[in-house]
């Protein structure tokens, strides 16, 4: 078979794109398995090549039927591979800037945070609290967010639905949903592979092969790994933080096992393992690692973090997951509808152990750990078809989740001292009894041994659901969409507060009391040891037995009903009303023992149009929202005991918000587009660490928007050059009456937090005849704009070390890529 001339590819890929976001344009209907040009037919008929020009020629299943993008009535945005691969991008974060409305927190990315329409992630790193943006594999529910921010692995693309999504997956998505879409196997041999060289030591590689095995049976493999040494270096130790290191692989097997069935059964395994997140000390300290730091701090003289050394002493820190999953999909074609069973298993361990305090001073060590386990299985048969009158999907999914986690802080005996000291008012016993030894000619001490605490929690959740979703064509151009989702949530935890863990400090005080030195100290010497025998951290605010298992059953039943109305005003003009509940099941406080929480629930309104014309080669889509969201819940950081402690708050807010998205080629190698979003989200009758915060801001950005543009010249060295720039915008946070203590708004004269942010990505590309092989320079945040993402005040509020997290620097590189 001859091979297609690549101009009509790339007049197929600039003219076959729609609801781009980016600046690489969409790839050929979405629903069809990519096949490599090789395989291509030799030539485009001029009906095809019109076709192609039609924006909006992209099917998508973000109903759980497929559809022209353009035909369904919900705000959706879409992120293609291509434009993935333009941006360079590992991950779903390193492009949130460019999906106007959407924000993920990946600081660390076993504890990810996902925000969207400013209905965010509780932030709750771990158990406990279910996510009201829901992020789905190929229709599978991703769980708890330290399995939710894996690396891209032969991705197909991106659909971001905003607003609730509760009839047309197997899972509650109250606040919207990210559904991710791998490529399957093809009936085609295919193989290619990618290599990036960039700064900071960046190595990125990826491949993958598609084997067809017979004429009913095809494989397909693809591997990735992303390596480098890091963006920044402990000023003290030399050590590299900021590295990237991951690796994972993914296998798919297909099966037609009759003209009418297919089976589906795919593999993934990623392993994390890297440096946790830098830690930017705020405070000015001197080389005496035993100074302590003035407390309170004064944010007066706090450190802009952006150009302050590193110095970060956690012991053995580390950020790494290892993580396993495997879905089999069965679907089967009747006369009267097609039958999808999907039964999933996901598994994963992640460790996170970082420095809190910011510096190396032993006197005011914090480190903090989370450790992981988790399983869940996953089971969903859903059943669809259409007639003259209706388009329907039902389902019933069932869901189980088992997990294990424990929580952890620590500190050095010196540390606690000045936790004793700042908090408790008691001074400095240990360094008093140690020094009143040591003039006493004693060999003993009870400085520079580590004390650790730790709440352990245990899980067992189950959920069930039965749902449907009806399109009834009223007529040719009106149709009404109804559907409604029954769920049943069942719930278990347990919370185990351990004795705290001091050996070498335990052995000192046996080893005084057995020489009877202990009974010549001083009452309160006496005391102070005897109070420091147990448990100093998590025993205040948190309600924390020690050494008593504290568990707690509940479940909570919901109905969700779903109504949407979209007229066809022309064949290329549809304006669509909905109103849709979403629900997300009640909690539990990881650290607060005892501790539930009320479901979410959300009533979303929204009225939006959709529009293309050809003639102009334009497309122009338009929304407006309201909703009212009750007891989201958020991880905030309790203030109001001696120790701070983090918890999780709920609240109610509202808001109102508008989207708009452009797309317009000009010429045919020119392509330019804009998208944005406005929000105004705030408290209804909310108090927050006593604090008042009703009618205020949340802190969402009101105001985000990403414009791009791409423009190709042809045969350029037997090859075509591509140049492609994308501009990403998010305006400041808005404070309000708690914001300070949260970390996220102004609270030094020195640096800023919470500003506006912008980022501008480019890349300049040739490919060669056929697409067979290419090389493209790139840059990410071109001009260096750097950041204050917030203030962790965790040691702030104990030591006065306050620390900050910040955005890395520009990164830039050369990409080599190759097909076969």
């Amino acid at each position: 078979m001859r091979q297609r001339p690549l101009s009509a590819i790339v007049r197929q890929m600039l003219y076959g794109g729609t609801a781009l976001l980016l600046c690489a344009p969409l790839p050929v209907l979405a629903d069809q398995a990519a096949a490599p040009a090789q395989n291509a037919t030799p030539a485009k008929s001029k009906s095809d090549a019109d076709k192609a020009k039609q924006l909006g020629a992209v099917t998508v299943t973000a109903q759980s039927r497929a559809q022209e993008v353009q035909d369904v009535p919900i705000a959706l945005q879409i992120v293609s591979a291509k434009q993935v691969d333009t941006l360079a991008a590992t991950d779903i974060s390193k492009i949130d800037i460019f999906v106007p409305g959407l924000v993920v927190g990946a600081t660390q990315p076993t504890q990810p945070s996902f925000e969207l329409r400013g209905v965010q992630s509780s932030g709750n790193f771990g158990m406990g609290v279910d996510q009201p943006v829901g992020v789905y594999v190929d229709g599978v529910y991703a769980g708890s967010t330290g399995g939710t921010l894996l690396a891209f692995n032969d991705l197909k693309r991106i659909e971001v639905l905003k607003g609730p999504q509760g009839t047309l997956f197997g899972r509650n998505a109250a606040g919207g949903a990210i559904s991710i879409v791998t490529n399957e196997p093809s009936d085609h041999f295919e193989a290619s592979g990618k290599l990036r060289f960039g700064n900071y030591g960046e190595r990125y590689g990826d491949a993958l092969v598609n084997l067809p095995l017979n004429q009913d049976m095809a494989l397909r493999v693809s591997v990735m790994d992303n390596q480098s040494d890091g963006w920044v270096k402990d000023a003290a130790t030399g050590k590299h933080y900021g590295v990237n290191d991951d690796w994972g692989t993914r296998a798919v097997f297909r099966w037609n096992l009759t003209p009418d069935t297919r089976v589906l059964l795919s593999w993934d395994h990623e392993q994390l393992k890297q440096p946790p997140h830098p830690a930017f000390g705020l405070v000015p300290l001197s080389n005496d690692t035993n100074q302590r730091a003035p407390f309170p701090a004064d944010p007066t003289t706090f450190l802009n973090p952006l150009h302050t050394p590193l110095y970060n002493d956690a012991v053995n820190a580390i950020e790494k997951r290892r993580f396993d999953g495997s879905t089999l999909t069965i679907d089967h074609s009747f006369g009267w509808g097609n039958l999808t069973s999907t039964t999933a298993w996901r598994n994963f361990d992640t460790v996170n152990l970082g420095d809190y305090d910011g510096t190396n001073h032993i006197v005011d060590y914090l480190e903090t750990g989370n450790y992981e386990h988790n399983n869940s299985w996953y089971q969903e048969f859903k059943l669809s078809g259409n007639t003259d009158l209706i388009d329907w999907v039902a389902g019933t999914s069932w869901y189980s989740e088992q997990g294990r986690q424990t929580s952890e802080a620590g500190v050095t005996t010196d540390s606690l001292d000045t936790l004793a000291q700042n908090v408790m008012g008691v001074g400095t016993p240990l360094t008093d009894i140690s020094n009143g030894l040591a003039a006493m000619g004693l060999p003993y001490t009870l400085l520079g041994d580590m004390w650790r605490e730790r709440i352990m929690n245990d899980e067992n959740y189950k959920s069930w659901a039965v749902y449907g979703d009806v399109i009834w064509h009223l007529n040719d151009r009106l149709n009404l969409t109804t559907g409604v989702r029954f769920t049943h949530d069942q719930k278990s935890f347990s919370w185990y507060n351990p004795p705290r863990d001091a050996p070498q400090f335990d052995a000192t005080v046996l080893a005084l009391n057995n020489a009877g030195i202990t009974a010549l100290l001083p009452p309160e010497a006496q005391y102070a040891l005897a109070a420091f025998g147990q448990n100093v951290i998590f025993t205040q605010g948190t309600g924390s037995p020690v050494g008593v298992l504290v568990n707690a059953n509940r479940s909570w039943t919901d109905v969700s009903p779903r109504a949407v109305l979209d007229y066809k005003f022309t064949p290329n003009i549809m304006g669509y009303v909905s109103v849709a509940k979403g629900y997300q099941a009640g909690g539990f406080g990881f650290q607060q023992f005892n501790s539930t929480y009320a479901p979410e629930t959300v009533w979303n309104y929204e009225a939006g149009i959709k529009t293309v014309f050809p003639d102009q080669n334009l497309l122009l889509n338009g929304s407006v929202y309201h909703y009212r969201y009750l007891n989201q819940q958020s991880l905030i950081l309790f203030t109001d005991t001696t120790i701070p402690h983090y918890g999780i708050s709920s609240s109610n807010e509202q808001a109102t918000g508008a989207e708009l998205e452009l797309q317009w080629q000009p010429i045919e190698a020119l392509q330019i587009g804009f998208n944005a979003a406005y929000i105004d989200q705030t408290y209804l009758n909310t108090v927050q660490n006593g604090i008042d915060v009703s009618n205020q801001p949340t802190g969402t950005p009101k105001y985000s928007y990403t414009a791009h543009a791409s423009y190709t010249w042809h045969d350029v060295a037997n090859g075509d050059v591509s140049f492609n720039w994308t501009y990403g915008y998010r305006s400041s946070t808005r404070c309000n009456s708690g914001s300070q203590q949260q970390g996220t708004c102004q609270m030094s004269p020195n640096f800023s937090v919470g500003t506006a942010q912008n980022r501008t990505d480019v890349r300049l590309g040739w490919d060669a005849a056929h697409d067979r092989w290419g090389v493209a320079l790139f840059a990410s945040n071109l001009f260096n704009h750097r950041y204050v993402y917030g203030v962790d005040n965790t040691a702030g509020q104990v030591f006065g070390t306050p620390y900050a997290n910040i955005m890395p620097p520009r990164t830039w590189g050369m990409e080599l890529h190759a097909r076969w």
